[in-house]
């Protein structure tokens, strides 16, 4: 029997419970892996109170996306992995199907990546979800160039902190937008060549005051809600807004006014295509090797105190990735 968390009703963090689950073998195109860390995701909270874009069809329900392990058995078909091999998950499935949260999980071969040479179990789960997050929107798809200005909210999370790091290695000047002035040294330590504190300054004013008034080419925003309305204004003629997240759960306007160019960035869209996902795969670990991409873990919890990770996800306080380690 291997413990795994399960939750039996949508709702806050205490209704996730370790249970002991029968994990069977891995099927046709599956693998099974013994968990060493798990990186939280916002998403993972979501979907777990009842407001992700798509909710658990059946309780109890699994969770998670991120994990990083060891091999320990093969599905019938699976190519390219070998038992005892070192490797991390990425969100390449439905949580309504798999989920990682737990000792051990079985999940999709197409989701596993194996880990960096140089990086451990939670250095690499706080490495392939943001940084696959920040490639798939300012490269594959923004075409982000080098001297463009590119706009970050949320910044002191494990993505914002990827998306500087991208950035800068493209070349292109990163601006970090963060709430309150306690995180503004760290920003600007983590690369940021630029820091706006929102709670104290106009983010499109500031914006414009820092890029001579031409706006950033590329706005990438986590927040939603009626806060695009100031990023419309903060972005370049001809530039992207770009949303990927949801922390304001209120409606999220479409301000057909402004010139630049809004749109959606869906990870999935990525890591569901296996082209795309190889392209992005050697974009990181040229990254790594190279010293310029750096995952950041803010804080490690224990498997058991699951409940309490979760917690702590959503005050928002992290800098960085959310980790729960297993066995140790």
């Amino acid at each position: 029997m291997t413990k795994t968390v399960r939750f039996a009703a949508e709702g806050g963090p205490e209704v996730l419970e370790l249970v002991d689950v029968d994990l069977g073998e891995p099927g046709p195109g599956e693998l099974r892996l013994r968990v060493e860390a798990i990186g939280l995701n916002r998403a993972e909270a979501m979907f777990r109170s009842g407001s992700y874009f798509e909710r658990a069809g059946e309780f109890p329900a699994k969770l998670g996306y991120s994990a990083s392990g060891v091999v320990e058995a093969l599905g019938e078909g699976v190519t390219g992995f070998e038992i005892g091999e070192a490797v991390s998950t990425v969100a390449g499935f439905s949580m309504r199907d798999y989920g990682v949260y737990g000792e051990g999980a079985i999940v999709p071969a197409s989701a596993v990546l194996r880990r960096p040479e140089g990086l451990d179990a939670v250095e690499t789960v706080a490495l392939w979800g943001p940084f696959l997050t920040a490639y798939g929107a300012l490269v594959d798809e923004g075409h982000v160039r080098p001297g463009d200005f590119v706009l970050i909210t949320a910044a002191s999370s494990s993505v914002g902190l990827a998306t500087i790091d991208v950035a800068n290695h493209l070349g292109a000047i990163p601006i970090a937008a963060t709430r309150t002035a306690a995180k503004r040294q760290r920003l600007l330590d983590a690369g940021a060549a630029h820091v706006i504190v929102t709670d104290e300054e106009d983010i499109a004013e500031r914006t414009l005051e820092i890029t001579g008034g031409g706006g950033a080419e590329f706005v990438f925003d986590a927040v939603a809600g009626e806060g695009v309305r100031k990023l419309a204004a903060a972005t370049a003629k001809g530039g992207a807004l770009v949303v990927y997240g949801a922390l304001d759960t209120k409606e999220t306007p479409f301000p057909l006014w402004f010139v630049p160019t809004m749109r959606l960035f869906n990870a999935f869209d990525l890591t569901l295509d296996p082209a795309r996902l190889v392209r992005a795969e050697h974009f990181v670990r040229a990254g790594v090797r190279a010293g310029t991409f750096r995952p950041r873990v803010d804080r490690r919890f224990d498997l058991a105190d699951i409940a309490g990770a979760h917690r702590y996800l959503e005050a928002n306080g992290q800098f960085g990735k959310v980790v729960v380690t297993v066995g140790g």
